[in-house]
């Protein structure tokens, strides 16, 4: 006997009543995919095939959320529940208005759509820019960066005044006042150097009359150098250069009281009061001039080297000192500007000053 072309629950069975595929269909309540209807255009009082889920299908295929609220359908148990059963023959359940899904694509926008919130900085310093201490104290040659955290981290180093126990923090070399040991290290942008000046060079960086000056030893140099003080032509010895404009003028400013040390050679015998003279005051037409310190460094036969200490620098001082003491000056080098010493420095040779040096000039004037 021929089985009638639909099943129990009103769907087609062309392949016959015994297929397996159609039982399980009839066992979950679902139609075939072929089927199966999508209703996109809200029509109401939908073929009566289409179930409660159908219903929520279309509603989600005109634009609704994933998770927005389910239609009556939906609520009811779905079409292979008893509210789906019911909803069964009575037509679609009424599409939600378009306003609804508006404001749950609103909704899902603001979700998704929220400003990226920037965390804080957790390092200390880290608010502030500029460069890690230890890579700025590496550039200035206290070492490698490992050798510079070790100094961090023995407590020698400070900022602005304050020791730094921590690493990481970020200063910049232009503004912020970093020392090691008490001693300014020099940054970067800043040069230093120490020239052995010989006799007959001009203490000017430029020479109008072409004559042999100072600039003609950093010629090679990108960055503009001025020197500290001056020398007499055929005086020798150090002077320094730099482009530290504040600390030049410090040096060189009575205020300051920076001491200069002279090898001077003269002609004797020398009185034993002569010491006493010069520290007493010798007077000049420009007014009285006096040294700090004075000794006698050699004695050969009649020839005297005689070191001489002061710290004005008016001009030809020393020399205007000692032929006023009756003893006129042979040859002249000056050996030490504050702290710097000339040591075995050859004439003529220029040299980059090292940090602890510019460290104890800075010191000695209050950087």
């Amino acid at each position: 006997m021929r089985s009638s072309g639909r099943n129990s629950s009103g769907r087609g069975n062309y392949r016959g009543a015994g297929n397996k595929r159609d039982e399980k269909q009839q066992r979950s309540g679902r139609p075939r995919p072929e089927e199966r209807r999508y209703d996109v255009g809200g029509s109401e009082g939908g073929d009566e095939r289409r179930g409660g889920k159908s219903g929520a299908r279309g509603a989600a295929a005109r634009g609704g959320a994933k998770g927005g609220p389910r239609t009556g359908a939906a609520r009811s148990g779905g079409p292979g529940g008893k509210g789906g059963q019911q909803q069964r023959g009575r037509g679609q359940a009424p599409a939600r208005p378009r306003e609804y899904d508006a404001k749950i694509e609103e909704r899902n926008r603001a979700r998704y759509d929220k400003p990226q919130v920037k965390t804080p900085k957790t390092f200390p310093g880290a608010e502030q820019e500029g460069e890690r201490l230890q890579k700025v104290l590496a550039r200035a040659g206290m070492g490698s960066r490992r050798a510079c955290e070790e100094l961090i981290d023995q407590a020698r180093v400070e900022v602005n005044g304050k020791i730094v126990m921590e690493q990481g923090l970020r200063v910049d070399p232009e503004k912020d006042e970093i020392k090691v040991d008490g001693l300014t290290v020099a940054t970067q942008s800043y040069l230093f150097f120490a020239l052995n000046k010989p006799a007959g060079v001009v203490s000017t960086m430029e020479d109008p009359d072409g004559r042999q000056c100072l600039g003609d030893y950093v010629t090679n140099r990108e960055t503009r150098l001025f020197h500290v003080g001056r020398l007499d032509t055929e005086t020798e010895g150090i002077i320094l250069l730099t482009n530290h404009g504040e600390l030049a003028h410090r040096l060189t400013h009575p205020r300051y009281g920076v001491t200069k040390t002279y090898l001077a050679a003269i002609q004797g015998p020398l009185p034993r009061d002569l010491g006493k003279r010069l520290k007493d005051g010798i007077p000049l037409e420009d007014g009285y001039a006096r040294a700090d310190h004075f000794r006698v460094v050699e004695n050969t036969g009649k020839n005297y080297l005689v070191e001489v200490t002061l710290h004005e620098g008016r001009k030809h001082i020393v020399r205007r000192m000692l032929a006023e003491a009756g003893f006129p000056v042979d040859k002249l080098v000056r050996t030490h500007f504050g702290p710097i010493a000339l040591g075995d420095q050859k004439s003529g040779w220029l040299r980059r000053m090292t940090n602890t040096e510019v460290g104890m000039l800075m010191r000695e004037v209050g950087l």
